[in-house]
């Protein structure tokens, strides 16, 4: 693609990974001078930078043209064509077709995101300026938490074939990415749509099996309510699936778990993370976590809080509560502005906390990292490690963890002795 189109990216790994169809696409369509805005609407916070790049954007480049897409422009499209700086508006579905960016008629064109019934296949060479590499295996979601609007963006729950997850993976990998992470919206939910109804821990073990060159597979967010045997399996027995669980959660208390509409309890979070570290006892987690959601009294919080402690959550999101217009959460009785800002700092320093306790147990070992820009890389277990001495961006590497700073591991390179 010609280098005078910018593509923003907004929220999640599934959006980056999309950002490259886009990329791809555009080129194909032969677009030139402009900016793709690919927007998140996980809340209100996300939607408004996504406004505010815009209007910068038109600011820096009055002549060129900027199109807005994603889950933003998906749910709320007359938002975006109304301002004056956007020239096209595409919907989900839209922004990975052939001709999307081709010159027609109208400013929006957003289609019924609840009629799609498939996940196309995107086949990508790589990520723009990224160390490792993402793979769209499922899209949408069935659930219907109460405080969540994607799936209005989404869609509903979608698989992609192994066959072609197997097939990107291995062209990644041919590509010479050493780390790839399987990403979609509800991705515990891959499968259920597809003949027999295969489980993602399947998946997982048929990539690894048939694409033996690839060094480490990773997952993305995952629901606490849905993983599999198969998986359970795969963490125990396959060194090359990274062990570390990033687990939508949202609460630690069951009574707001049951008005958010999840699908879990506080018990069931705590016997699966006990039940993972069984198995792999080298396994981090992190978690998403709401801070005040509606009716959340001080007692509520505190379970969430003690949870971070309890299970050794290492790295958390922590989400200020949004109300998000048409979902049932924004109707119920709120918590006022400064609760649920101070719960969400007291949230964040729980995190903090147990990131500290984390890499205190990382001195002194030598840790394989992705290497994600000079001098920072990550481990498998999603540690993020700034070192010393030289290692090619993209490439794993051993480095010796001589300390932290709270927020990563201290290390060096070591050249590792030919056995």
């Amino acid at each position: 693609m010609t280098s005078d189109v910018d593509i923003v990216t907004f929220g999640c790994r599934l959006n980056a990974y999309e950002s490259e169809v886009i990329r791809k696409r555009a080129a194909e369509d032969g677009l030139s001078d402009a900016v793709v805005f690919n927007t998140c609407a996980v809340t209100n916070e996300a939607v408004r930078q996504a406004r505010q790049a815009i209007r910068k954007a038109r600011r820096e480049r009055p002549g060129a043209k900027l199109i807005v897409t994603g889950c933003a422009a998906q749910i709320d499209p007359a938002a975006f064509a109304g301002m004056a700086e956007v020239d096209l508006v595409l919907g989900n579905a839209e922004k990975s077709q052939a001709g999307a960016f081709i010159p027609s008629e109208g400013r929006v064109r957003v289609g019924d995101i609840m009629s799609v019934r498939e996940t196309a296949g995107h086949l990508i060479d790589g990520l723009k300026d990224r160390a490792r590499a993402y793979v769209e295996v499922q899209n949408g979601c069935d659930h219907r938490c109460t405080f969540c609007i994607i799936p209005f963006g989404r869609g509903n729950s979608r698989s992609a074939a192994a066959g072609e997850v197997v097939e990107q993976v291995r062209r990644l990998t041919a590509q010479g990415y050493q780390e790839v992470v399987l990403t979609g919206v509800d991705l515990t939910s891959w499968g259920a749509d597809l003949p027999g109804a295969p489980s993602l821990g399947q998946l997982v073990s048929r990539i690894l099996k048939l694409v033996p060159e690839l060094p480490r597979l990773r997952l993305s967010s995952i629901d606490a309510a849905e993983i599999d045997p198969d998986l359970m399996r795969v963490l125990a027995e396959e060194p090359r699936l990274a062990p570390y669980l990033h687990l939508s959660l949202q609460a630690g208390d069951d009574m707001i778990l049951k008005r958010m509409k999840r699908r879990h309890s506080r018990a069931d979070a705590l016997k699966l993370i006990a039940e993972v570290r069984a198995v792999r006892p080298d396994t981090a987690f992190g978690a998403d976590l709401i801070a005040g959601f509606p009716t959340e009294t001080e007692a509520m919080f505190e379970n969430t809080l003690a949870m971070v402690e309890e299970t050794g959550l290492a790295f958390l999101h922590v989400f200020p509560f949004s109300a998000r217009p048409g979902t049932p959460a924004a109707r119920m009785p709120p918590v006022s502005g400064a609760v649920v800002k101070a719960r969400a700092a007291r949230l964040r320093a729980a995190g903090a906390a147990g990131l500290s306790r984390h890499l205190d147990r990382q001195v002194g070992r030598t840790l394989m990292a992705l290497v994600e820009r000079p001098g920072l890389a990550r481990a498998a277990d999603f540690t993020e490690i700034a070192f010393t001495g030289e290692a090619a961006v993209g490439a794993i590497t051993p480095l010796v963890v001589t300390g932290h700073d709270g927020q990563r591991a201290l290390a060096e390179t070591r050249i590792l002795e030919a056995a």
